[in-house]
């Protein structure tokens, strides 16, 4: 087979617990391709560090894990979605182990060997399951051990996809038949055949200035589909973590929601507490009351930070729990046994996406995705902590298990042109690249954060508009290269937060504006927004 023109039965977008959740789900013998833009552990299931929620634990249930999913989410949940993901916790957690995850345990009492449970805000119980502070690790290095012992599977790493191949199927619609992508490598175009193909290429925080997340989050599986001509849904809702650590003013790294979970106190200069006065919870109420309040005293105050102290509980509570997060704070000078460290709130995870139903299926027949690049309706207004990890595998092998029941039916498709970039030419402009992508993630910084408003929201959408016809204008005449793929997405996809922004007229969940300050009942509806309507 020509290496230009590779088919699959099943091609998989991203190396993470989506992707290589819905490989393994997939019977013997189903052709898989895996494209990831890095090496499968560079994607952000490997930076999670919290852990996964699941209702294993002797005084927990499903209704109260659906209970407080329901609440973070502030009235736009889909209670079947919720609670059809939910039931599934105990399975995943069971499914993980059985693929040898290295799961933190009690070590005494009578859960003696059982999965120890931690608690993360807006969580009534005890339910987060954890391998020590470094979860995504574990869950991506078991998932990658298993995919890589499957021979079905073949590996493209250092490749990012252009776009979905659309064409006209037997029955008059239109489906997709797979994607180009570049090979990073050399910079040569490929085309990939496919009966069925999967998003799950992660977030889209990158767009913004701050983020927990790794550079491959540029919302490619977002964009692509939208340019593909799927419906997006409910993507002015970013989450913003509230406690990211800040180093010679540039965010490094995420301290994990489970330093405030275990007793850790936000503080302002002075050393007082502060989240009191804005939720009753204090430090463990959900993320987006966090995040503003944060914001908040930042503002007030003039200051640079906050502080995160848990060095009141001990330093051998503080390096058995905390290890990792212990060990990388001392690499920038910081001590959490002796003190408090420096945080700041950052973009962390993308709650809307391509709008899915319950296994993974888009508005484009042969198009599934999964994870955080999707709208299941799991996360409503804003994502209960550690619930993503769950939705990714738990509709992953839900779409692992529909791709197999599908594959018979479907024809290999023929007849697709290979990429043709006869007419472009290398650039000699790539400064301009490097100003576009900072200008991008500054102006969402500014106007498309933690607090908006219609005037802020308007002035991006200027900017969105200026920027992606500059941008289209440089994918037209010059070879593709990583950096131009991923600016595209992330412009498309600002611009598809921007609007959804706008078109919400109230409060809710992750999105605060100061000219709606309040819910309001008649807008307690997803915000849908589909190419091939009115814009």
């Amino acid at each position: 087979m020509n290496d230009d023109c590779l088919f699959f039965d099943v091609l998989i977008l991203g190396g993470g617990a989506g992707g290589l959740g819905v490989a393994l789900e997939l019977p013997a013998g189903v052709r898989i391709g895996v494209l990831s833009k890095g090496r499968l552990d560079q994607g952000a299931t490997n930076w999670a560090q919290g852990g996964i929620a699941a209702a294993i634990g002797p005084e927990d249930s499903f209704e109260s894990h659906i209970e407080d999913t329901m609440k973070a989410g502030a009235g736009l949940n889909d209670p079947a979605v919720v609670r059809f993901a939910i039931e599934q916790g105990p399975d995943i957690i069971g499914w993980l182990e059985s693929l040898d995850m290295d799961v933190t345990r009690e070590e005494a009492g009578p859960r003696k060997g059982l999965p120890h449970l931690t608690r993360e805000g807006g969580h009534s119980h005890r339910r987060v399951v954890h391998a020590a502070d470094t979860t995504g690790r574990a869950v991506q290095a078991c998932l990658e051990r298993a995919v890589r012992a499957r021979h079905e599977v073949t590996l493209f790493e250092d490749h990012v996809a252009i776009d979905c191949i659309v064409r006209e199927d037997a029955g008059g619609g239109e489906r997709c038949v797979g994607v180009y992508a570049l090979d990073c490598r050399d910079g040569h175009v490929k085309l990939f055949r496919a009966r069925v193909t999967v998003l799950a290429t992660g977030g889209a925080s990158r767009v913004y200035l701050h983020t927990t997340n790794p550079p491959g989050a540029t919302a490619d599986g977002i964009a692509m589909a939208w340019r593909a001509g799927c419906r997006v849904a409910n993507m002015e809702f970013t989450q913003f973590h509230p406690s990211c650590l800040i180093f010679d003013s540039r965010t490094v790294f995420l301290i994990s929601e489970a330093v405030r979970g275990e007793g850790g106190r936000l503080l302002l200069p002075d050393g007082t507490r502060f989240m009191e006065h804005f939720d009753p919870k204090a430090e463990l109420a959900p993320r987006d009351v966090v995040a503003r309040a944060i914001d908040h005293e930042m503002k007030r105050l003039g200051i640079e930070s906050v502080s995160l102290d848990i060095s009141h509980r001990g330093a051998a509570f503080i390096k058995a729990h905390f290890p990792t997060l212990h060990a990388r704070c001392l690499e920038y000078g910081y001590d959490m046994t002796k003190g408090p460290v420096p945080v700041v709130p950052a973009a962390h995870y993308t709650c809307g996406g391509v709008m899915t139903d319950r296994c993974g299926r888009t508005d484009l027949a042969g198009l599934f995705a999964v994870g955080e690049c999707t709208f299941t309706g799991l996360h409503g207004a804003n994502r209960l902590a550690s619930n993503s990890l769950l939705e990714c595998l738990v509709f992953a092998r839900a779409a692992g298990r529909d791709i197999a029941g599908l594959l018979d039916a479907i024809a290999e498709p023929a007849g697709i042109p290979p990429w043709d970039e006869s007419w472009v030419r290398d650039s000699d402009e790539e400064v301009v690249l490097t100003h576009n992508w900072a200008e991008l993630r500054r102006f969402m910084w500014d106007y498309v954060g933690i607090v908006r408003t219609t005037k802020r929201l308007e002035r991006a959408r200027h900017r969105a508009d200026l920027l992606k016809g500059e941008i289209n204008d440089y994918y037209a005449n010059f070879r593709v290269s990583r950096s131009l793929l991923e600016l595209r997405n992330m412009a498309d996809c600002a611009d598809l937060i921007v609007r959804s922004a706008l078109a919400r007229h109230e409060s809710r969940g992750l999105h605060y504006t100061l000219d709606y300050p309040e819910p309001r009942d008649a807008e307690a509806h997803d915000t849908v927004l589909d190419p091939r309507g009115p814009a």
